[in-house]
């Protein structure tokens, strides 16, 4: 079952003194299945925030339409069961961040009852319980972060939209995001996240699209994208000299220099295979030898040169 579907969505905007009309999205299709992780993905400027722009009624196509829970995004009610984190949020900077999310509960018409009990659970999930007390202003970017995501919650959504909801987080920051989404797919919630970090979604992630240029390039389910052929291999070696270390480079798609490790990717099977003989022959010690498959990132950037080329 669709619960967020585009046809076709089109924006154009006219900028500067001639009016100069400018596609920002291109007719983009898009079809998220219910209680998924859907990852759209593009560099910064493809897109991606004018496509959740238009599926969260802020702002309305020039072409299109869009339907969020079967219901047209013209329409109010697409977003009665929608959370949304905006990307660079800005709030009320007096509230605290419990005040904060009361604000929003009362806007959604969330009893006081619920709201009392909600509003201390969803700042414990998110990682700022010690933060209940303290104004907005005082909050780093990280926790501004947090707090945007427990407004997102506060209703209890069956769908969020996040748009780049990893950004300005740390390492453990963005470690505690995606196992927060992985969560509520288990509590059958459906997300839609927009991001250009890679890494996190291909971790997280059942579909996915790539935007470049205002136009969907690849979408589908990303293991049936991704395949399983292996794209190479990555060999990690220790104690070889340095005229060793240049032979294997000069067959080698990519040679590392790790301290006392060495290590060299490969495009070719045979070729890493040769080396590896090589190596171990001069006493090499081998640790670690690792088939490597496709890669979002190896996807994304394919299509992306192919759209730039076209």
């Amino acid at each position: 079952m669709s619960l967020i579907r585009a046809q076709g969505l089109r924006k154009t905007f006219r900028t500067g003194f001639a009016r100069t009309p400018v596609d920002a999205v291109r007719g983009v299709d898009l079809d998220v299945q219910a209680g998924g992780i859907f990852g759209f993905i593009g560099p910064n400027g493809a897109g991606k925030t004018t496509v959740i722009k238009m599926l969260t009624g802020l702002i309305l196509p020039t072409a299109g339409e869009a339907w969020v829970q079967g219901i047209p995004v013209s329409d109010p009610r697409s977003r009665r069961h929608l959370g949304f984190l905006p990307e660079g949020t800005f709030f009320h900077e007096y509230l605290t961040g419990a005040e904060f999310l009361a604000f929003h509960a009362r806007l959604l018409g969330v009893p006081s009852k619920v709201r009392a009990k909600r509003i201390p659970e969803l700042l414990e999930r998110v990682g700022i319980p010690h933060a209940a007390g303290m104004r907005l202003r005082s909050y780093s970017k990280g926790m501004r972060q947090r707090a945007g995501l427990a407004q997102a919650l506060i209703g209890d959504p069956d769908v969020l939209i996040l748009d780049e909801p990893m950004s300005g987080l740390d390492p453990l920051g963005r470690k505690d995001v995606r196992d927060l989404i992985l969560a509520l797919r288990a509590e059958g919630k459906t997300i839609f996240f927009s991001s250009h970090i890679l890494a996190d979604a291909e971790m997280i992630c059942d579909q996915v699209a790539i935007i470049v240029r205002g136009r969907i390039v690849q979408q589908g389910q990303l293991d049936e994208l991704l395949g399983q052929e292996l794209s190479g291999v990555e060999l990690v070696v220790e104690g070889i000299e340095e005229t060793l270390f240049e032979e294997v480079r000069g067959v080698a798609q990519r040679a590392v220099v790790q301290g006392a490790r060495f290590l060299f990717e490969f495009d070719d099977e045979s070729e890493a295979e040769k080396a590896l003989d090589r190596l171990r022959s001069a006493g090499g010690r081998i640790r670690s030898l690792v088939p490597r498959r496709r890669s979002l990132e190896d996807l994304f950037v394919e299509e992306a040169k192919k759209e730039t080329n076209s």
